[in-house]
């Protein structure tokens, strides 16, 4: 208990580390929040501060979930009886996507937690990754909608433990899964409202399909 309890906390400081806001420092105080969105995470970033900063900020948001979620709970601590690795990995990989949502280190405003959770998903349940990339595609090539992509994206991975994991949802996993694509959904909600009123941004260089039909 102590051993996860430990961990979880590490994991959510960790979290707490945002690609975004730590780069934007270094590189003279940019704060993306500040510009397009609002949002810390990859996506604004990419779009206010160009490919290579985005492509960056996506790279750490998503290392820090493989940190969190598979070598963490891995780590044995001196002195402390480890709990079970995968129920861990499961506590440490919510820890993790909450410090990116809610960072202690920039005042509790972060990002929407996509980048971090596909660490933790890569960390978890590898093999629901394919699918959900594939939907996550070809969602974003129809509809230009990255939240939408992101969203459906989510819930594919609860069809997938649904349908492959042992006990289904209501597996360790599944439960996991259901929770985390329901925080994706809450998190996406003011992207839901713009979609609703048509007043949502679409990327359009990725609509290939829409064009192609």
């Amino acid at each position: 208990m102590i051993d996860a309890l430990i961990k979880v906390i590490i994991a959510y400081l960790l979290g707490s580390a945002m690609g975004s806001l730590v780069l934007g420092r270094l590189l003279g105080g940019v704060d993306v929040r500040t510009q397009g969105s609002g949002n810390a995470g990859a996506t604004n970033a990419w779009r206010v501060r160009g490919a290579k900063f985005g492509l960056a900020v996506f790279a750490i948001d998503v290392g820090k979930g493989l940190l969190a979620a598979l070598v963490l709970p891995r780590v044995m601590l001196p002195g402390i009886a480890a709990a079970p690795s995968y129920e861990v990995g499961l506590a440490c990989g919510v820890a993790v996507v909450l410090g990116h949502l809610f960072p202690l280190f920039f005042r509790f405003r972060g990002g929407k937690g996509a980048a971090t959770l596909v660490g933790v998903y890569l960390s978890l349940i590898p093999a629901a990754m394919p699918f959900m990339f594939a939907v996550w595609v070809v969602v974003l090539l129809l509809t230009g909608f990255v939240g939408l992509s992101t969203m459906l994206a989510a819930w594919t991975a609860v069809a997938y433990v649904a349908f492959y994991a042992s006990h289904g949802v209501a597996s360790p996993a599944g439960l996991f899964a259901v929770a985390m694509a329901c925080l994706v959904v809450y998190t996406h909600r003011a992207n839901i409202r713009r979609m609703l009123r048509r007043e949502e941004n679409r990327f359009e260089k990725a609509m290939l399909l829409r064009r192609l039909f």
